[in-house]
């Protein structure tokens, strides 16, 4: 059987199909919802726990740049020492004052030098246990967060685990029904959905009022909405609106409250918009 255009449908048949697609994405918003903030958390350990890699690694670094420092002035000294040594065997060979002098001079700036090297290499070897104290305290940050990350993957894929096969399958659906929606109602409704607060692009009527926004609607506009001859959004929050019975939901009116067609376990009522979540649910 060939697949019928999206353009060839009805007024009706475009509610339903857009009815039936926004349960099937609130079936999966709400998959999601079940992951809360661990995906969030789990981003932030691993950018925290990067951060600290680096820090580390930075660290190392500027340990071993002192390091070599510290070699270094210690073959200044080693030099310097070995200066000395030999000018001060050739005082004993100096001739006149002026010589004595110049190999004292020479004698006094080597022994100066290495008291400054030896500075230097206290220094050094003080800044390289401030920066040894400072990577043991990062690698036991990193091996904490590593120990949270590992737990919240854990919970995380439990989550996903458990609901991997539904939401795999609701996104199948939402694949089909979106191919049966004309491409400029689709983006429309994508949009209203992508600015809703609740993530509904489409509602019922709810006690003469918006189920979105929860504004009343004038009679006439109710009247239009029940025709299903035309597209009719809400002039409040600008959803797109479809009479309860054609969502498959049936009204009391004796008491004005929403009743399922369906002979489904009746959900706890919380709130008017846990309400219309439930029933988009219970259609897909």
């Amino acid at each position: 059987m060939a697949k019928k255009d999206p353009t060839d449908l009805s007024v009706e048949e475009k509610l339903k199909t857009l009815y039936q697609l926004q349960s099937a994405l609130s079936a999966i918003d709400e998959k999601r919802a079940l992951r809360g903030e661990l995906p969030l958390e789990v981003q932030d350990l691993e950018d925290e726990i990067e951060g600290l890699t680096t820090r580390v690694d930075n660290i190392k670094n500027d340990i071993n740049e002192f390091q070599k420092a510290v070699s270094q002035k210690k073959g200044e000294i080693a030099d310097a020492e070995a200066s000395v040594a030999r000018y001060k065997a050739q005082l004993d060979e100096v001739k006149n004052n002026r010589e004595y002098d110049t190999l004292s001079k020479e004698i006094e700036f080597q022994t100066l030098e290495i008291e400054l090297c030896n500075k230097k290499i206290r220094e050094a070897n003080t800044r390289i246990q401030e920066k040894q104290n400072e990577l043991a305290l990062n690698e036991v940050a990193i091996k904490e967060r590593e120990g949270d990350l590992e737990i919240k993957r854990n919970e995380l894929e439990e989550i996903m685990t458990e609901t991997r096969a539904e939401e795999e399958k609701l996104k199948e659906k939402v694949k089909d029904l979106e191919s049966k929606i004309e491409s400029r109602l689709l983006t429309s409704f994508k949009r209203i959905r992508k600015n809703a607060r609740n993530g509904l692009g489409i509602v019922y009527v709810q006690r003469d009022a918006c189920g979105g926004c929860f504004n009343k609607i004038p009679p006439q506009r109710q009247l239009d909405i029940k025709m299903h001859k035309k597209i009719i959004v809400c002039e409040y929050c600008g959803r797109i609106m479809i009479d309860p019975e054609l969502a498959g939901v049936k009204i009391d009116k004796a008491t004005g409250s929403e009743e399922k067609k369906t002979t489904r376990k009746r959900a706890i009522r919380k709130s008017a918009t846990s309400k219309k979540v439930t029933d988009a649910n219970d259609m897909a």
